[in-house]
């Protein structure tokens, strides 16, 4: 784990001010990061020192204890929210491929009192890439995170699942319709469609903002219908005021949340949320009329996430449904639409040019280009 060069100011006065994580026996080979680093770890490592005050996301891949060389476990993270001069101690639970995190205040007072012989130890936190950090979660506080994150404390990159209903019994798997063996299955479609029902373990799943399935209030008429699933002001507006009624701008920090999950803890179902989240958010154009500052806040945290993935990511997950430049298209068509303010449409039209610019999209191609085109077949010719 390698030092981080920085101001000898700063570096005072994180040492000084800094929190210390103290993780003790975590296996070499592991890898281990906080924020937007990570480390491969050596035998000497026992922690992080000079770590800014504030919310960090500790994220971890155990390594292969039966010797196979190089392999590493799926990884697991949790967000912190560290004090000034904090120490916080964890111990490596080889069973559970996990830290525990001591609950026994003597234990954390005699580590600060050691931290001295400790810090030989400790690895610096890398303040290289902290403005980076904190430009992805400026929004986000330990309130969201604790009240996102699943109740085990964990993000986890693979869901853990069990099946929904234990089948110990062949009884049991012909009341399931399942075979009770492959021999039974006379194709993959047939076998994977009488495989076990499965669910999330209960407190390991994400517990994001509930969506309304149905774009429109009860008893809306087909007019009102049509109206509401163009603009999804209305399905917003459940949402904030479902979760975020105190404070709206926090819908922010769940974007961000979920774009952290994926781009650092590599949770799939993370970057589903984010973009259901940024449809929503972008394709409510009553709702930019009535909040600017939610959505000058979300030009804001959109320019730093998509910053940080790179551009050949959209052609091969994003662009497969032309999903981001099609969603931002409708934010800047809702965004020069009267009674705009002024503010958010100047900020909206730097940022449509910005994005033109950096990622040659276009966002003035009439939809209907994409249109399949309708082929004339020569008279006499009919196609089966």
């Amino acid at each position: 784990m390698a030092g981080t060069d920085m101001d000898p100011e700063v570096a005072l006065g994180l040492f000084e001010e800094g929190a210390t994580l103290v993780l003790l026996g975590v296996p070499e080979g592991t890898e281990l990061g906080i924020d937007y680093k990570t480390w491969t770890l050596g035998p000497r490592f026992r922690g992080v020192k000079m770590i800014p005050p504030g919310l960090h996301f500790l994220h971890y891949c155990s390594a292969n204890t039966n010797g196979a060389c190089g392999e590493i476990g799926p990884k697991t993270g949790l967000f912190l929210t560290l004090k000034p001069r904090e120490v916080i101690v964890a111990h490596w639970n080889m069973r559970e491929e996990d830290l525990d995190f001591s609950q026994n205040p003597d234990e954390v007072e005699q580590m600060r009192a050691n931290i001295q012989e400790l810090d030989a130890y400790l690895g610096p936190y890398p303040y290289d890439t902290l403005r980076k950090w904190v430009s992805l979660t400026d929004r986000l506080n330990q309130e969201v995170a604790s009240a996102l994150q699943p109740l085990s404390g964990r993000v986890c990159a693979f869901s853990d699942v069990i099946p929904e209903v234990q089948l110990t019994h062949t009884k049991d798997r012909e009341e399931q319709n399942l075979p009770r063996n492959d021999r039974e299955c006379q194709n993959m479609k047939e076998g994977l469609d009488r495989l076990p029902r499965m669910k999330l373990r209960e407190g390991t799943e994400l517990r994001f903002s509930n969506i309304p399935k149905q774009a429109y209030p009860p008893g809306a008429t087909p007019a009102q219908i049509t109206q509401y699933s163009m603009d999804l002001s209305y399905s917003l507006n459940c949402v904030i005021e479902s979760h975020y009624k105190e404070q709206p701008l926090n819908v922010l920090g769940e974007l961000q949340f979920a774009f952290v999950c994926f781009i650092i803890g590599n949770v799939y179902e993370a970057f589903e949320h984010w973009k259901t989240l940024l449809a929503l958010l972008c394709r409510s154009e009553d709702a930019m009329r009535e909040r600017k500052d939610l959505y000058l806040g979300l030009i804001a945290v959109l320019y730093h996430q998509l910053g940080e993935i790179p551009p050949d990511f959209f052609v091969d997950i994003v662009s497969q449904n032309n999903f981001l430049t099609s969603t931002l298209q409708d934010f800047f068509q809702f965004a020069s639409s009267p009674g705009v303010d002024s503010t958010l449409r100047k900020r909206a039209d730097k940022f449509k040019a910005h994005l033109t610019k950096k990622f040659r999209w276009d966002f003035d191609a009439d939809l209907e280009d994409c249109a399949p085109v309708v082929v004339e077949l020569p008279e006499g010719v009919t196609v089966d």
